[in-house]
């Protein structure tokens, strides 16, 4: 997989700062930041979930083995 240097960087932000001009280009890194922020607390939300969901299962198989134990 490739990986992307300093140098491509620098040559991507060159582009846009010509493409978009200097007035307009911090508005558009700082929709991009909350973009990306939004998409990672929605990451976020959604392992807590998973994981929550996970140890939930845990408990019930754990409570299950306990009444076999005691029926038995």
């Amino acid at each position: 997989m490739p990986t992307i240097g300093w140098f491509e960087i620098l040559i991507v932000v060159a582009i846009a700062i010509v493409v978009l001009g200097p007035k307009d280009f911090p508005i558009m890194l700082k929709k991009a930041g909350s973009w990306i922020g939004t998409a990672k607390r929605y990451v976020s939300d959604i392992q807590n979930e998973v994981s929550s969901i996970d140890i939930e299962d845990e408990k019930i198989d754990e409570i299950k083995k306990d009444n076999k134990k005691k029926d038995e």
